[in-house]
């Protein structure tokens, strides 16, 4: 009794090899959008710097701290994933290019 809502599963040769090329070029995209988003937090850093807060109200003050903080903080934490993984994928073609080497027969 099969169920007709189940997946197929992927083929084992389907799968795609990890190589040093690969990791490599992940990591230059990872790094390019890490780059671009912390960029783009120091813009809005600076326009919020550039921008007061006219209120009197010490809730309207607090709440746009709050949300400002919120906003640098979100693109910060973005920018930040994005470059730790590229520090990872670089780690990864390292390791891999060190496992061919030493697996490599010797002449």
């Amino acid at each position: 009794m099969t169920d007709p809502n189940s997946l197929p599963q992927p083929d084992a040769q389907a799968q795609v090899q990890t190589s040093p090329l690969r990791c490599v070029t992940g990591a230059i995209i990872s790094g390019g959008l890490g780059y671009a988003l912390y960029s783009l937090m120091i813009a809005i850093a600076t326009s919020f710097a550039n921008k007061p807060i006219h209120s009197d109200n010490q809730l309207v003050v607090r709440l746009t701290s709050a949300v400002r903080t919120l906003v640098v903080g979100l693109v910060a934490l973005g920018s930040g994933i994005f470059a730790l993984v590229a520090v990872g994928l670089l780690a990864l073609a390292v390791q891999i290019l060190v496992q061919k080497l030493k697996k490599s027969p010797e002449l």
